[in-house]
């Protein structure tokens, strides 16, 4: 089977303007009425958020450090009805982690490597000219078995500066596929883990349409459309198997973490999924097999969370018979008490002993290996998962018993090993997939 023509949109570095060079050329492909899917490279739940917004489409996750074959394969499947494929890369185009002495392990360009889409590099060429020409070759240069389209030139302060970059590229021998003048308005907000939720956004579909027209005006789309690629692929897989057959799964600002496989999989497996809001004080549905909280910024709103009588009532009732699971977010609310940034201490739901701190932050980031020492809900005991952690939060009690013997990319253990009490459990770390037995 052959896929849609494809290309990854990559950067050296993170902080180039990747992701809003993304959103307006997904708009702009749309509006002339392509069928676009988006896609991510590694984890992140942020950015497919927004190319959701952009073309109407669920953005899936490409991880080739957490992904098999057969997963990559079921999550290719989800492109077949689209006309192109655009990928976001994450961090600079070869940042992975260096499992087994492999540089790249999990990269952005492992991920173009293994879907045979060219990479559009977006380097930011503030405070340079021809010099930029040198890192693009340098990247152009370091995988020789890795397609290079062309560079779009972002943050070009005046058309001089752009004759003198283009003059690099061209000595280089690379194609300019575009150039952005710089423009103080073109960023999305940020905060602690990157950009604010899509949700969050003052104006969103306002930021995307311009973000379009931008592009339109700047960049060759032609040449973009020309330079993507199709590659047959193997046999399509399966995508993971639903923990249960009613899941109530948490829906808001706070618990908003959920990975769009995961929930394909289930859906196409017959599972039904039954959204709920903690954050409007929403009883997760009683008829429900299993509640499952996905991460977010508890946080942000754990003043709200610690006054939603109904839904703590609700959980504490449902977990007398039933498996109730949080990740990360919906961990910390499933615990004793969250203490804020400001040293506040707000009551969570009691089901488990955790209590976490922001008041002191400490970053937590990375791939996890998880091997269950405990029944998770859709797992047996001794079950190898594969995920990722990323918060700022310290936990300061975790008595329970651990769920899982825990391990970071390179093998080594880590801290934080989840916990459970009777059909309560929770892990810091986000679920992406079963390594195959």
């Amino acid at each position: 089977m052959t896929n849609p023509p494809g290309l990854m949109i990559s950067a050296p570095a993170s902080g180039t303007g990747k992701t809003t060079v993304m959103l307006g050329l997904l708009r702009a492909l749309v509006d002339d009425g392509l069928t676009v899917q988006p896609y991510k490279s590694g984890p992140d739940y942020i950015d497919p958020a927004f190319h959701l917004a952009a073309t109407g489409r669920a953005s899936f996750n490409m991880d080739t450090w957490a992904m098999d074959d057969t997963l990559l394969a079921a999550v290719s499947k989800q492109a077949d009805s689209a006309d192109m494929i655009v990928a976001e890369g994450s961090m600079g185009l070869f940042d992975g982690v260096a499992t087994r002495g492999q540089v790249g392990f999990g990269s952005s360009a492992e991920t173009a490597a293994r879907m045979g889409w060219p990479v559009v590099l977006v380097i930011d060429v503030s405070g340079q000219a021809q010099s930029a020409a040198a890192t693009a070759l340098g990247f152009a240069n370091y995988l020789p078995d890795l397609s290079l389209a062309g560079v779009i030139l972002n943050r070009v302060a005046s058309p001089r500066h752009e004759r003198l970059t283009r003059l690099g590229m061209e000595h280089a021998g690379l194609p300019v596929l575009g150039a952005l003048p710089r423009r103080g308005d073109l960023k999305l907000p940020e905060r602690h883990l990157g950009l604010i939720q899509a949700v969050e956004h003052p104006d969103l579909e306002a930021a995307i349409a311009g973000y379009a027209t931008f592009l339109r005006d700047h960049v060759d789309l032609s040449a973009l459309k020309a330079a993507a690629t199709s590659v047959e692929t193997k046999a399509h897989g399966d995508l993971p198997k639903p923990p249960a057959q009613r899941i109530a799964l948490a829906q808001d600002a706070a618990f908003s973490f959920t990975y769009p496989h995961l929930i394909e999989g289930w859906r196409a497996a017959g599972a039904e999924i039954l959204p709920f809001s903690p954050l409007a004080d929403q009883a997760p549905d009683p008829s429900a097999d299993l509640v499952w909280l996905p991460g977010g910024y508890p946080e942000l709103h754990a003043g709200t969370l610690a006054a939603a009588d109904q839904f703590r009532t609700a959980l504490r009732k449902h977990a007398e018979t039933k498996p109730v699971h949080g990740e990360c977010g919906g961990y910390m609310a499933l615990g004793e008490t969250l203490i804020d940034k400001d040293g506040v201490a707000h009551q969570m739901a009691g089901l488990l002993g955790l209590v976490t701190s922001y008041e002191k932050r400490k970053f937590h980031l990375g791939y996890r290996r998880a091997v269950l020492s405990a029944l998770l809900p859709g797992f047996q005991t001794g079950a190898a998962l594969r995920g990722h952690e990323f918060h700022y939060s310290t936990i300061i009690e975790q008595p329970d018993a651990p769920l899982a013997q825990v391990y970071d990319a390179d093998g080594k253990p880590v801290a934080e090993t989840g916990s459970h009490r009777g059909s309560v459990s929770g892990t810091f770390f986000h679920l992406i997939a079963q390594e195959a037995p």
